[in-house]
């Protein structure tokens, strides 16, 4: 069992969904904070920011590979640097952004990118981390996190299995003891198409943790198909409008959005029970809808069943209609009025039927 706040995570509860904010804010910390209140009020159990400058993230320079080049990018031609500039959360607004949350009571953690930004979120009393996806390789970092002993969410991205261990190692041996990774894929926004949520099953077995998603498609369905596959976490980017722009806006929800996120993940959840066959409690009343033999016109004590007297017809309170054959034929042992469930008892036989 994982715990992050006072809240448990795990497949006995709800699943846990985490409000990704990231640049959405566009640079207002009145903005960061109507973002938080907007995603309480969505039913977001947590709000997550990321940790960094752009001094910590990259190079200032335009060096080739620190320019994005790839043309269908939501950011083409941009410099790295200048993207992380535009996108941090300024250091001095992660205090009043984690409090408008607790006021909320909802939990608020963030995703570091180095040591300093571990120490700074260790200062706020950070409740838990969060490894983006493309730092699942950067394993001094996953130590440096793991080492504060709190919960540790990891994204894998593009990672390989061999990658997901090393990660997963790494973060025990240095003392984590709560582990959830998020199946992810590394594209902004993501189609359904290319996000393999097959997988969730498998890398729950394989590293024998909690599995979620970091899903960066549009609307809800991803998430709500993953939950039915054991998801019990699910990320999502979340903006007050997609209108308003931002780095992260074009495939982050809007609030009502959310909501429906959060009612049909909690459906979804719902939805899985355990294995189970035959009816349950709820559906005894129906059993009246099923099919069944009843007698179709009055007859006398000694008429032949026939196909015309007798039919199987709803509701369901005769004999199951695969007795039909075998009393075809019989002779009735009592007059019998039309719209009787016929039983074994009008042809003098026990209520178990004919014997062997």
């Amino acid at each position: 069992m994982i715990r992050i706040g006072t809240r448990e995570i795990g497949a006995h509860t709800r699943p846990y969904l985490i409000a990704e904010m990231s640049g959405n804010h566009n640079q207002s910390l009145d903005r960061a904070l109507s973002i938080v209140d907007a995603a309480a009020k969505s039913g977001a159990d947590a709000m997550k920011i990321q940790t960094y400058t752009a001094d910590t993230m990259t190079l200032d320079t335009d060096a080739p590979g620190f320019v994005i080049e790839d043309p269908k990018s939501l950011w083409a031609g941009r410099r790295l640097y200048d993207l992380y500039k535009e996108a941090h959360t300024p250091w001095e607004w992660h205090a009043p952004i984690m409090k408008r949350a607790n006021d909320h009571g909802m939990a608020c953690f963030s995703t570091p990118f180095d040591d300093t930004s571990v120490d700074f979120l260790e200062s706020l009393g950070a409740p838990a981390y969060k490894i983006a996806s493309f730092e699942v390789t950067d394993l001094p970092l996953i130590r440096k996190v793991a080492s504060t002993g709190k919960p540790m969410i990891i994204s894998t991205g593009m990672a390989t299995v061999v990658e997901i261990g090393e990660a997963v190692q790494t973060a025990v041996s240095a003392g984590c003891r709560q582990i959830v990774l998020l199946k992810c894929t590394s594209t902004y926004p993501a189609l359904a198409t290319n996000t393999n949520i097959s997988t969730i099953p498998n890398m729950r077995d394989a590293f024998q943790c909690q599995v979620g998603l970091s899903d960066h498609t549009m609307g809800v369905g991803v998430a709500v198909a993953a939950v039915g596959l054991g998801a019990t976490v699910v990320e999502k980017h979340f903006t007050l409008s997609r209108a308003d722009g931002g780095v992260d806006s074009a495939f982050s929800l809007e609030p009502a959005e959310f909501a429906l996120l959060r009612s049909e993940t909690e459906r979804a959840w719902q939805s899985l029970g355990k294995i189970t066959y035959g009816g349950t409690a709820a559906e005894e009343k129906s059993r009246a809808f099923r099919r069944s033999i009843y007698i179709a016109r009055d007859l006398r004590r000694g008429e032949l069943l026939t196909r015309e007297n007798c039919r199987i017809v709803r509701p369901g309170y005769g004999l199951e209609p695969k007795y039909f054959d075998i009393v075809l034929g019989k002779p009735v042992n009592t007059d019998v009025k039309a719209a009787t469930p016929l039983g074994w008892h009008h042809l003098g036989l026990p209520p178990t039927g004919p014997s062997s």
